[in-house]
This record gives C-alpha cells, sequence and structure tokens, in this order.
C-alpha cells in the first residue's frame, strides 16, 4: 500500500536497472501475486504462514525464515551484550549513587549518565570508529567476523540503557535503604554489605528487570542505524533493506518475529520477577 510499484522495486533491486520493460514489470507482479488485492495477498501470506511457509524473499529468492532466523540471531546477540554492558556499569554506579545520596559522587555519577541520554547513537557510532579503528586501529570499523567486531555497536547501543539502569537504581536502592526490613536485617547482626546483598538489591532489582525486558524488545528492531553504520547483518539492516526494496515477504515475517518476541520477553519477565522477589509469589496466592 506504501506508493510506488512494488513488482518494479522488486525487478529494480535484482537487476539494479532504472529502465524496465513493462511486460516484464507485469510478468513479476503476476508471478508473486502482486495483481491480487492487498487483503487477498495477506490473506494467502497469513494461510502459508501458519503452515511454517515464510515464503521467498522477493529480491534473493531465498527463504525468508531462513533470512530472519539468521538476522534474528546477530540482532539478538548484539542487544544482550549491550545491555549486559550497561547493567554491569549501572547497578555499582547506581548503588553507589544511592548510598552517596547528596555527596559529590552521587552528583557526578547522576550529571554524566544523564548526559549519554543527550547522545545520539549515529553522532556515538563514528566518534567511536575514530578513535578505536582508525586512530588506534584495535578495533574493526565494520562488519561481522567475531567477537571483537561486536565490540564498537554493543558499546554504542550500551550508553543510553546505562543511563536510564542508572537512574532507576539509584531511585529503587534510595527506598530500599529507608525501609524497616533493610534495618531489621541489620538489627538481626547483619553488616551493611550483607544486608545489602541478602535484601536490598534484591528488591531493588525489580524495575531494573522490567526496565530490561522493556530495551531488550526495543532493541530487536530499533537497532537500525547501528547495524547500518556498522554493517551489521542484523534484523534492523534487514528490515531497512527490505523496505527500500519492497520485500514485502521479508517485512511481513521481521516484524511478526519481533512482536512475538516482544510478548514472549514481556511473558519471561513477569515470571522472573516471582524469582527474584518471593513477596510477588506470596502476593498472587488467593487468600
Amino acid at each position: 500500500m506504501t506508493p510506488g510499484d512494488p513488482a518494479r522495486k522488486i525487478l529494480q533491486a535484482r537487476t539494479g536497472e532504472p529502465n524496465l520493460d513493462p511486460s516484464a514489470v507485469e510478468a513479476a507482479r503476476v508471478r508473486y501475486g502482486l495483481d491480487k488485492s492487498v487483503i487477498e495477498q495477506y490473506w494467502n501470506w497469513v494461510q502459508n504462514a501458519l503452515h511454517g511457509d515464510l515464503g521467498l524473499s522477493y529480491t534473493s529468492r531465498t527463504e525468508v525464515s531462513g533470512l530472519v532466523g539468521s538476522a534474528l540471531a546477530v540482532t539478538t546477540s548484539l542487544a544482550v551484550t549491550a545491555l549486559f554492558i550497561a547493567l554491569l556499569a549501572a547497578l555499582p554506579l547506581g548503588s553507589l549513587a544511592a548510598i552517596r545520596r547528596g555527596k559529590a559522587s552521587d552528583i557526578a555519577i547522576t550529571t554524566v549518565t544523564q548526559g549519554f541520554v543527550a547522545l545520539p547513537e549515529y553522532w556515538v557510532a563514528p566518534v567511536l570508529v575514530l578513535v578505536f579503528a582508525l586512530k588506534f586501529g584495535i578495533l574493526p570499523s565494520a562488519g561481522w567476523t567475531g567477537p571483537v567486531s561486536m565490540v564498537l555497536p554493543a558499546l554504542t547501543l550500551s550508553l543510553r540503557p546505562m543511563s536510564y539502569f542508572t537512574q532507576v537504581t539509584r531511585a529503587s536502592m534510595v527506598d530500599v535503604l529507608e525501609s524497616p526490613h533493610l534495618t531489621a536485617a541489620r538489627s538481626r547482626g547483619l553488616s551493611f554489605a550483607q544486608a545489602m546483598l541478602r535484601h536490598g538489591l534484591r528488591n531493588g532489582l525489580l524495575p531494573v528487570v522490567t526496565l530490561f525486558s522493556i530495551w531488550l524488545a526495543g532493541l530487536l528492531g530499533g537497532s537500525v542505524v547501528i547495524e547500518v553504520i556498522f554493517a551489521v547483518p542484523g534484523m534492523g539492516r534487514l528490515l531497512y533493506q527490505a523496505v527500500t526494496d519492497g520485500d514485502v515477504p521479508v517485512i511481513q515475517a521481521g516484524i511478526v518475529c519481533i512482536v512475538a518476541l516482544t510478548v514472549l520477553i514481556t511473558t519471561l519477565t513477569d515470571l522472573l520477577y516471582a524469582l527474584i522477589n518471593p513477596t510477588v509469589r506470596s502476593s498472587n496466592v488467593p487468600r
């Protein structure tokens, strides 16, 4: 339904020719079922998808399931790596800021991490390439050849979630530090560090887990800019190219997989709540 002739886009993407024979365009339209109504095209696709057949890519003539599967594996590994980098930095920083609330270290951590939100990824990525790839030559500037290729894109993607994780961790830990159960734990002879590890972090992690799941679902389909800049063969780049080429089967399959994973991640997050905080389990037990 987007402007332009899908059949013409398909042939142009496959041949690279700007001027096409009208008869060839019409033949492609019939071959791919584009001469039918949009509703009929979609209904046929749904029927095939329910049987596990996601169709063939218009441009590459390869199985869409294979394209989406490999791209999704790359994007998932990149997103998980970026978020774990963010967590590894945010949890100690947020906890320290809460413990040192109102002091110089708290102000410094809050100011620096909040500044990361104002740094767009399309600006951070070229800066990291200039420093680590061109100036020092210690990391590749683009491509996907191994774990080293993941460092720069993952670091770029980690800065903004790191900021949010730090602020949420700080706010949660401030509430935990003022809670009666932490005082009770200290009164039983536990040191401050023991009380924080056994009782404080478990209660303070719930909002962070929620935020982690939201960011993970968002990055599965929202890392287009980074994947294009660093030539990462992930889901974002695949969908970007599919939209450019008018490759509808790839777009449909990609969107369905992202939505399905988002629902799955949300469900698993709810289940994880009960593992982290037993009070969630007890609060759901009928009385």
